[in-house]
C-alpha cells in the first residue's frame, strides 16, 4: 500500500473558562480544499487548524506530527 495522506480541519469553540471544545473533524480532499473550509469556519469559532498527515498503514509508518496549512483564533498547545 502507498502512502496517503489525509487532510483534516478542526474547529474549537470556546468552552467554560479559558477552556475550547472540538467539533467534529472535517475531512477535505486537498490541502487547498482543507484552507478554504478553514477560512469559513474561522468567521464563527474560536479557533481553527486546517491540517495534513501522512501514512503508509501497511508498514506502520505515520507521520510523528501532522502539517499545519491554515491556523488562527484560540488553539490548543498542540497547535500552536
Amino acid at each position: 500500500m502507498a502512502r496517503e495522506t489525509t487532510y483534516l480541519v478542526q474547529a474549537f469553540n470556546a468552552g467554560k473558562g479559558s477552556h475550547l471544545k472540538a467539533d467534529t473533524p472535517i475531512p477535505c480532499r486537498s490541502a487547498e480544499g482543507a484552507r478554504r473550509t478553514a477560512e469559513s469556519l474561522a468567521l464563527t469559532k474560536a479557533g481553527v487548524v486546517a491540517f495534513s498527515t501522512s501514512a503508509d498503514a501497511e508498514m506502520g509508518d505515520y507521520d510523528d506530527e501532522p502539517t499545519v496549512i491554515f491556523r488562527t483564533g484560540q488553539l490548543p498547545a498542540a497547535f500552536v
